[in-house]
């Protein structure tokens, strides 16, 4: 398993949150002040400095439940809330548009490029904001820094990884249903038309040659499919042209009702959370959780509805319960629990206002205590 997959996971399903809030906080109609604001909080925690140091450092990928438990925090990093129901809706959006990406990804190198898509994306929702948009640039250089020097079988093991994480994961998503993209059952139906990777012939033809290297013999066989030949490779610097558009938006022309989900699970995971990504979780919480919120307590908030109607979001909401419970949050309540490190009871209390109940106990007791104390001076400081 590749240990570079979970900065790409973080990105690029982090990229796919702001394309779906950004679309639902216009469809109801939010405030543009609101909706910067939203966007804005978002991103800088997102891309904070210290959070992306710990992200890029060499580690397993996390475990769903582990994954969308640090994606929720950071969908509530400003003044929005989204309740259970929509955060899971949210999510699996999220996840299976990611999916798609990478099945389509034409070379196993161009998962950057769709990441420096997502990024693009990303850098225009704050351009307006240099104190972020440095925050996105700074990550993108670090990016490239990091990824360039991969082999393509080092890309190669990075996609397999990841296809490996979301295969059980099939949710019907209307705007792929009506595209004829997915079938009924979840599963994707890629299609056998178009252009071949760059740097690849058009199948169709087979070549023999002997052994002195010359061609002696050649015969075509039927594809399947209308296969063209290669566009032109795209830009893997900080600016430029991407040609493959895999990543972008794809709710910019898209109606509200069209990003519906049903869920459709084949889920062989263990119900129980993975110990290490647990623990590897509330590390990435406590930098989520330190981004300054205690500033935003005091401001007013407003709810974010991915459903059509408030009756649909409850009525989805009370069938919930019944669902996947390996999807659901990892209830990380250390008030309640005196075995969980005690420093997360003041994360909890930052996130919803109960002041801070315990002191930390000295010396470090668990995997990432001694990191964790690393990180409390940067953040304070």
């Amino acid at each position: 398993m590749s240990m570079r997959t979970l900065p790409l996971v973080f990105i690029n399903l982090g990229g796919e949150m702001l394309y779906i809030l950004d679309q639902r906080l216009q469809a109801q109609n939010t405030a543009d002040d609101n909706t910067q604001k939203v966007m804005n909080d978002i991103i800088a925690t997102m891309f904070s400095k210290a959070f992306m140091e710990e992200l890029l450092k060499p580690q397993d990928l996390y475990s769903n439940r582990a994954l969308r438990t640090v994606l929720t925090r950071l969908a509530h990093a400003s003044i929005m809330r989204l309740n259970p129901a929509s955060m899971d809706r949210l999510y699996e959006l999220m996840v299976m548009a990611f999916k798609y990406q990478l099945l389509l990804c034409p070379r196993p190198r161009d998962l950057l490029i769709i990441s420096y898509n997502h990024i693009d994306a990303i850098r225009e929702f704050v351009r307006d904001t240099p104190s972020v948009l440095n925050q996105v640039d700074e990550t993108h250089r670090k990016i490239i820094e990091v990824y360039t020097p991969l082999s393509d079988g080092e890309f190669q093991l990075l996609r397999q990884t990841l296809l490996i994480f979301l295969q059980d994961m099939h949710v019907r998503v209307s705007l792929f249903l009506k595209d004829k993209v997915q079938n009924p059952n979840g599963r994707f139906a890629l299609s056998t038309t178009g252009p071949v990777p760059h740097g690849t012939e058009v199948p169709g033809l087979i070549r023999m040659f002997n052994s002195n290297g010359k061609e002696w013999k050649r015969w075509e066989f039927p594809t399947g499919g209308s296969y063209t030949s290669s566009i032109r490779v795209g830009s893997f610097e900080r600016f430029g042209d991407r040609v493959i558009r895999i990543g972008t938006n794809m709710y910019s022309v898209t109606q509200p009702e069209e990003t519906h989900t049903s869920k459709n699970y084949s889920q062989k995971a263990n119900s129980e959370p993975n110990p290490l990504a647990k623990e590897e979780l509330n590390l990435l919480a406590r930098l989520l959780g330190g981004m300054k919120v205690q500033n935003r307590n005091t401001e007013t908030g407003f709810r974010v509805n991915l459903f059509a109607t408030d009756q649909e979001e409850e009525e989805a909401g009370a069938s919930g319960g019944n669902g996947d419970q390996s999807f659901q949050v990892i209830n990380i309540q250390a008030t309640q629990d005196v075995q969980v490190n005690t420093e997360l009871a003041r994360i909890a209390g930052e996130f919803t206002g109960v002041p801070e109940q315990t002191e930390l106990p000295e010396g470090p007791s668990n995997k990432g205590d001694d990191l964790l104390a690393m990180m409390d001076d940067l953040i304070e400081l």
